[in-house]
């Protein structure tokens, strides 16, 4: 990277291990002003390898996902606040899918006081977080395990969640474009996805407003399928206009920040 500096080949290579970095965090890192670190970000996004984000930059990837661990790390806060407030749209006594993703990770977590619930899901780490309450019956989908996240995927996994039709579909979304397409990654893991949605009798998508900045290359749906959109802020205009004009209940978790970037 013979356009970068020493500094910015260290703010791309910390933004590769963590998905994001935040302006206050590199000033202090790097003992120099956040103008500074402005100015860096703001040639790193030029060269598209960063996306500006509120306060700081996220890794632009338009083919690959990032990592796991990475991925955790976005947004942590606003993802549990998302978590909350999708696990109160869902009712005791009721059965949901629940895919692949962090934010549905957080959902789980949430659901942790209810009961009577069914519980069926391609994630590893959803089923870990419930298998051990006695008020939820968790199914996991057959099929390969990814590696990478614990994420079922596969022929299999499809066949498997299409026995069933269950009241709840809460599900994530890795991009959301301006024309209110969803996106993913991993073609293995779209075909699961696209049947959990066409297997629910409500669709409830949870992302956060990152979502909105990033780009992947496989559509998983479209906005105008979805019944309720649960995310932090909706910073999007063009989104906000698709979700009034298909009737998409929108919920903010946490509303605008005091200072948006």
């Amino acid at each position: 990277m013979e356009q970068l500096n020493a500094r910015q080949q260290a703010i791309l290579g910390h933004a590769r291990t963590h998905g994001r970095v935040m302006v206050d965090d590199l000033a202090l890192r790097f003992d120099v002003t956040p103008q500074t670190i402005r100015k860096d970000l703001n040639e790193l996004c030029d060269l598209h390898l960063l996306s500006r984000v509120h306060g700081g930059a996220m890794v632009s990837s338009g083919v690959e996902n990032l990592g796991y661990g990475a991925r955790r790390q976005i947004a942590a806060s606003e993802k549990r606040a998302i978590g909350e407030a999708a696990a109160k749209l869902i009712p005791n006594n009721s059965s949901l899918f629940l895919n692949i993703g962090t934010t549905t990770e957080e959902v789980a977590r949430a659901l942790g006081d209810h009961e009577g619930l069914l519980v069926i899901t391609n994630n590893l780490n959803i089923a870990t977080l419930l298998y051990s309450n006695p008020k939820i019956e968790v199914i996991v989908a057959g099929g390969p395990v990814r590696r990478t996240d614990g994420g079922v995927i596969g022929g299999a996994a499809v066949d498997f969640i299409r026995q069933f039709k269950v009241d709840f579909a809460v599900v994530g979304t890795s991009a959301i474009d301006t024309e209110g397409a969803l996106l993913d990654y991993d073609f293995r893991e779209v075909k699961v996805s696209q049947a959990i949605i066409g297997n629910s009798r409500q669709i409830i998508l949870v992302a956060d407003r990152s979502k909105f900045e990033r780009t992947a290359p496989i559509r998983v749906a479209h906005m105008s399928q979805i019944n309720t959109f649960v995310t932090d802020w909706l910073s999007s205009d063009p989104i906000a206009e698709i979700c009034r004009t298909h009737g998409v209940q929108v919920i903010e978790a946490t509303g605008e920040p005091d200072d948006p970037d």
